[in-house]
Parts: C-alpha cells; structure tokens; sequence
C-alpha cells in the first residue's frame, strides 16, 4: 500500500512532465493509421488512433457479388480487424509514455487505452 502512495506522490511531482506527455502522446495517437481488410481484399477499412473510421474502400469484386448480407458481413470484419489494430498501436504509445514517466508497467492511466 505505501508503495502505491509512494508512486503516486511520484508521479504528482511529475505533473508537469505528465502534461506535456500527454500532449505528445496525443499527437502520436492522431498519427496513428491501421488498415484491416476482408475477404481477401475485397473490403479495406482504415481507422485513426481515436478509433474513427476515416477510410472505407470496396473492391469491384465485391460489389458484383450482390450479396448485401455478406457485404455488409465483410465491412464489419475489416472495421473490426482495424479497430483492433489501433487499439494495440495506441496500448504501444501508451506504454512508452508510462516508461518515460517511470511508471511500472500495467500501471493505467485514467483515460488511457
């Protein structure tokens, strides 16, 4: 418990250099751009680090399909695949900030991924 108090009186000293890497780790969150794809290329979806959909692209293969059910099936597997993707480029940046800031690791950051 008096370790955890200790960490934490730590890092309350370290608010201004929490701060500005915070801001870093925002800038680097903004960078972040993963792809996910489906069907073997057929639907490709690009997502940014603040886990919105910014790109949503289909093949000419897949729209001669005319199979609604499993179009629709294939944008939700490349969103997903991208989704998952970013979260874990985030969860990496996040973890440099932390040993920056000599947080031990596993230790979260209110608001973090």
């Amino acid at each position: 418990m008096f370790k955890e108090i200790g960490q934490l009186a730590g890092l309350m000293r370290a608010l201004p250099k929490l701060r500005e890497e915070m801001g870093q780790l925002q800038e680097r969150l903004d960078k972040i751009v993963a792809e996910g794809d489906a069907g073997a290329g057929m639907v490709k979806a690009r997502v940014n680090g603040k886990l919105e959909l910014v790109a949503c692209t289909l093949s000419e293969d897949a729209l001669k399909g005319n199979d609604r059910e499993m179009l629709e099936d294939l944008i939700k597997a490349a969103v997903n695949q991208a989704i998952k993707k970013a979260r874990e480029l985030a969860a990496e940046e996040t973890g440099k900030m932390a040993s920056n800031l000599g947080l031990p690791p596993g230790m979260g950051l209110p608001g973090m991924p």
